[in-house]
């Protein structure tokens, strides 16, 4: 960080709110009424984000009349699901060079299926009228080191092979596309990749989900949970819920089962929004294809245009609590903040004087193969999704339909798949989870100093299919 940047990000983020920027506004919904007393239900879902809501709702696509129950600990959308920076991507890997490192055979197969996905949050948000400022984007890896430019030059023809539309950029190029004296070149991919409003989103997906019939419970945290041979019982403070199925998808939350713990943990991401650009301001860097951005670190930084003309900057430094440690105080980390806003002025040197408005963070839930896992329990009437890291904007719609798969027993080309199948690398307990990943982000550290090279802790975990990321 350089001497001349550090006093421009401790000015602008002087009135920074701390506060989700998009769900800091009057037009949300109220929360739904609490569980009180006892309740029947066909289908129980714990959690109220991206991959409850739409199990709700594919469920009751599929079974008009189905009793559905969403059981919500906050309110809908509190989580991941409304802090992220609304990138909404085909990819069901974290990108699909991570894919083609862990199941090579079926990305043809997944790489279908993400692309179907994708089309399907399309239809259902053009079709119901939801208002969540979806709109297909292009995204733009920019290199900012030579050594970036080398792995973008090989991962070209990898897109191409699945069938993106994809352009390498050279130095004049990427800088004529976006102004920043930063960039070196970029990927440019045209295909796959929408930008969205995370809060609207959520907001539009729970009246959907109530619109087609389903009952939704805020401040309703499932403490317990008891399963006999006539349902599965969920114990709220104020009263309890009697199904027949459950899905929990609680995802960095802990939920009402141990076993997604072994293999997810929360790690906190941070981000910013500025305040809304001037014209002069937005000629001053271009971008006038509003592409989604994120640099091609291991540490990298992701951004975005909104609707009003804010950036949205995000990313760079995630962060474990020891024991998959999570409180609301862990949502503000001031050092993070000032580190991030600096890096937003050294790649925009021209937006100085430029504030920002919202600062916030937030639990991502991870697994070591950066991907969604899946689980049952209660001779298969309970099915649980978590871990989508950074991507699961997408994906979350994928892992509640797989979780439905699951939970109502049925074989379909999804449940097949061996991400579905095989569960990744587990989590070691404390405190060597915390000295793993400890170590992890100081060897992913050396590695953008050291010219991307991996070394030796890295390539050890690169062996195993195994890692941290953001």
């Amino acid at each position: 960080m350089t001497r001349s940047v550090q006093p421009s990000a401790e000015k602008a983020l002087a009135e920074a709110k701390p506060a989700v920027f998009w769900t800091d506004r009057p037009d949300g919904p109220d929360p739904s009424p609490s569980l009180t007393g006892s309740a029947t239900t066909d289908l129980a879902i714990v959690g109220g984000g991206f991959s409850g809501l739409w199990a709700g709702i594919q469920a009751l696509e599929e079974q008009p009349g189905m009793r559905v129950t969403i059981l919500e600990s906050e309110v809908c959308g509190f989580g991941a699901s409304s802090r992220n920076g609304g990138f909404c991507d085909a990819s069901l890997t974290h990108g699909l060079h991570n894919g083609l490192a862990h199941w090579p055979k079926e990305m043809e197969t997944i790489v279908r299926l993400g692309n179907e996905n994708l089309e399907g949050i399309e239809a259902t948000i053009t079709r119901h009228g939801v208002d969540a400022d979806f709109r297909s984007s292009g995204e733009i890896s920019v290199a900012t080191q030579p050594w970036q430019l080398d792995e973008l030059e090989m991962e070209i023809e990898d897109y191409q092979r699945f069938g993106n539309e994809v352009e390498l950029l050279d130095t004049v190029t990427m800088q004529g596309y976006v102004h920043s004296t930063t960039y070196l070149g970029g990927l440019l991919r045209r295909t796959g990749i929408a930008l969205v409003d995370p809060g609207r989103l959520c907001w539009g997906l729970k009246a959907l989900a109530e619109k087609l019939g389903a009952t939704i419970h805020d401040h309703s945290p499932v403490l317990g949970i008891e399963a006999r041979r006539s349902g599965i019982t969920l114990i709220t403070p104020g009263g309890t819920l009697q199904a027949d199925r459950v899905v929990v998808a609680t995802n960095a939350y802990r939920g009402p089962i141990r076993r997604p713990r072994r293999y997810v943990i929360p790690v906190y991401d941070h981000v910013l929004m500025t305040a809304p650009l001037s014209t002069d301001q937005l000629d001053s860097i271009g971008w006038s294809g509003r592409e989604g951005i994120a640099d091609s670190a291991n540490q990298f930084h992701y951004y975005r245009l909104t609707e009003d003309d804010r950036i949205l900057w995000g990313g760079y430094d995630a962060t474990y609590h020891f024991n998959n440690g999570l409180q609301p105080s862990f949502d503000q980390r001031a050092e993070t903040h000032r580190t991030i806003a600096a890096h937003f002025f050294e790649t925009f040197p021209q937006l100085e004087g430029l504030g920002f408005t919202h600062r916030w963070g937030g639990p991502i839930g991870t697994t070591t193969k950066f991907t969604v896992t899946w689980g049952t329990a209660h001779d298969g009437r309970l099915a649980w999704v978590a871990g989508y890291t950074g991507l699961g904007v997408g994906a979350s719609r994928f892992g509640a339909r797989v979780a439905l798969d699951l939970v109502f027993g049925k074989a379909t080309e999804r449940t097949e798949l061996e991400m579905v199948r095989r569960k990744p690398f587990p989590f070691p307990p404390e405190p060597l989870r915390w000295a793993a990943v400890e170590i992890t982000k100081r060897a992913i550290q050396r590695a953008d100093l050291h010219k991307g090279k991996r070394g030796l802790w890295l390539g050890l975990l690169d062996r195993f299919g195994v890692g941290f990321d953001s």
